[in-house]
């Protein structure tokens, strides 16, 4: 009892730490970084764990920023239960633009090279029936959210593979990818939610948003 009080204990403190907004070292460049409410940084756990999951979100080419998990999430790992993982979100920079002055000539070669090969947002507005239509596995362009000189966002989804169960429903993962350049460093964003009702499409649309300006907000000098 005493174990699980100061575990609970642990984890509010943790949650109040991992709240407020962080500055990151990009080259010469001084980033403020903040989790949307509800969701928390991990990097103060130093958990290997977590590291390997946020790794396993982007290539090597990208140094991570910032992992974020939600708050129920991060209170269950630090009690020593496993995270659903329902929802997350993580931050990177291109290792090779680090230390380079990023222009918006720039950032749209970043931009159209890391896009290049979306093709066009369907009219469709059913994202399940959208996702039905293509392969297990293949991420597909669902929308666009933001275009602008200085952040592109855009929302994908994808049909996860079955895992071996008969008459096993489908299962779908959203996921948003946002370019954006905050005091002249490129940044790459990316938010992901199970996709089980509209409502979750709805929420990770949102939020997207709502980050984006908010770390506007956070970087405006």
């Amino acid at each position: 009892m005493i174990r699980k009080a100061f575990a609970m204990l642990c984890s509010v403190f943790a949650l109040s730490a991992a709240a407020a907004p962080v500055a990151v070292q990009v080259g010469e460049a001084r980033i403020g970084l903040d989790a949307p409410p509800g969701f928390a940084d991990t990097g103060f756990t130093g958990s290997p764990r977590l590291q390997e999951v946020a790794e396993s979100l982007t290539s090597a080419s990208n140094r991570i920023l910032l992992f974020a998990i939600s708050d129920e999430d991060l209170r269950r790992f630090m009690g020593g239960d496993t995270p659903g993982f329902r929802r997350y979100m993580i931050a990177v920079t291109p290792r090779g633009l680090e230390y380079e002055r990023v222009t918006t000539t720039i950032f749209g070669g970043f931009v159209g090279d890391a896009l290049r090969e979306l093709g066009s947002a369907p009219a469709e507005g059913n994202y399940a029936k959208v996702l039905d239509a293509e392969p297990a596995g293949k991420a597909t362009l669902l929308a666009e959210l933001r275009k602008e000189p200085d952040v592109v966002s855009v929302l994908q989804g994808t049909r996860m593979p079955a895992q071996g169960k008969r008459d096993e429903p489908p299962r779908y993962m959203l996921s948003s990818t946002t370019l954006i350049l905050l005091r002249g460093k490129a940044l790459n964003l990316s938010m992901y939610s199970q996709y089980e009702s509209p409502a979750d499409a709805d929420w990770i649309r949102g939020t997207t948003v709502r980050w984006i300006d908010a770390l506007q907000r956070l970087n405006k000098r």
